[in-house]
């Protein structure tokens, strides 16, 4: 790998992804010392994650690593989402208009509501009982 890297970070719900752009690349995605086919193996998922670069044309210029924890699979990977996007604005600002207009640069501030007290859950209450 180059010896120049950028960085993004990128967090959806409890997970947080910490996305490494080494200049030089060929492409190859690796996400916690796996292969991205490995880490994110259901369909559509790994593509979803490396869109921000398809938007610029750049899929085939820079090798990604990943180091993301927390959260659950889609959390994860709308994290190296944002994390890439944020990534390729230190590169190159112009591409700030592209990557907005295809809504990668907005973190989804959707989490985990919390467990309210009387209740099983958030909103769950219990069976009501007249007797």
């Amino acid at each position: 790998m180059a010896n120049q890297y950028y960085e993004g970070i990128g967090r959806r719900k409890r997970a947080t992804a910490r996305v490494r752009l080494w200049t030089g690349g060929n492409g190859n995605v690796v996400i916690n010392d796996k292969p991205g086919e490995d880490f994110l193996p259901r369909e559509g998922d790994l593509d979803i994650a490396m869109e921000p670069l398809r938007v610029v044309a750049q899929e085939a210029s820079y090798n990604v690593t990943v180091r993301v924890n927390g959260g659950g699979i889609s959390g994860q990977r709308d994290a190296i989402q944002l994390g890439l996007a944020r990534a390729l604005l230190k590169i190159e600002p112009e591409w700030r208009n592209m990557l907005r207009q295809s809504e990668h640069l907005s973190r989804d501030p959707r989490i985990k509501e919390r467990k309210k007290p009387g209740l099983k859950r958030a909103r769950k209450a219990p069976t009501y009982t007249k007797r």
